[in-house]
């Protein structure tokens, strides 16, 4: 069945995804989203980029604060934020080890492009700092399954640098900011796991 957007005649973005070319129904990439580990070239196109973008403001936001904000690390950026990872590793272990550093420079390179979720939470008496940071994850799931919808992988990633005060200064994140997430994108490259077994009656019950 063609979507929506192919019926009125507009155009579809190019984007691959395991040999197909499908604009996903919304409940079809809920159900069956996963992540990629394995990403590599090329770039997602401006339109499917945007259209990622874009899905953030659809995320649950009491208030309607949007507080958050992403950075888009691509290119020979991605070599600087490696270089960033190696001084904030290297500030707590200086004997850390050529094969460490290396590492961790690779770590950025593992996808042709991140985004960095950051929560940048607002005074409201209504809405706590823990809920604007629901949020902001919230925003960063919604362009997961919008990557996925278009057959762009991604994956969501911390780890101890998305919590390291070097990288978040190094990052230019103020002192009421956080990363929320490192998410990678780009055409998927390997196999992925398969999906776990749901059992609903575990996790929903009468009350």
């Amino acid at each position: 069945m063609l979507s929506h957007a192919a019926a009125q005649g507009r155009h579809l973005p190019s984007v691959q995804y395991l040999d197909t070319l499908v604009i996903m129904k919304a409940l079809d990439a809920l159900l069956s989203r996963k992540s990629f580990p394995k990403l590599s070239d090329p770039l997602p196109d401006q339109q499917t980029l945007d259209n990622i973008f874009n899905s953030v403001f659809r995320a649950a936001d009491h208030a309607v604060l949007r507080p958050w904000r992403f950075l888009v690390i691509k290119g020979a950026s991605r070599l600087r934020l490696g270089e960033l990872f190696v001084n904030a590793a290297s500030a707590d272990k200086p004997d850390i080890t050529e094969a460490e550093k290396q590492r961790l420079r690779n770590k950025p390179l593992r996808a042709p492009l991140i985004l960095v979720t950051i929560v940048s939470p607002r005074d409201h008496p209504k809405v706590p700092v823990f809920e604007q940071e629901f949020s902001a994850a919230a925003a960063t799931q919604n362009m997961l399954i919008a990557a996925y919808a278009q057959g762009v992988g991604a994956m969501w990633r911390t780890g101890s640098m998305a919590y390291h005060p070097m990288v978040m200064a190094g990052l230019g994140l103020e002192a009421h900011e956080k990363i929320i997430a490192f998410v990678y994108l780009g055409s998927v490259d390997g196999a992925t796991k398969k999906l776990a077994k749901t059992d609903l009656k575990s996790r929903f019950k009468e009350w």
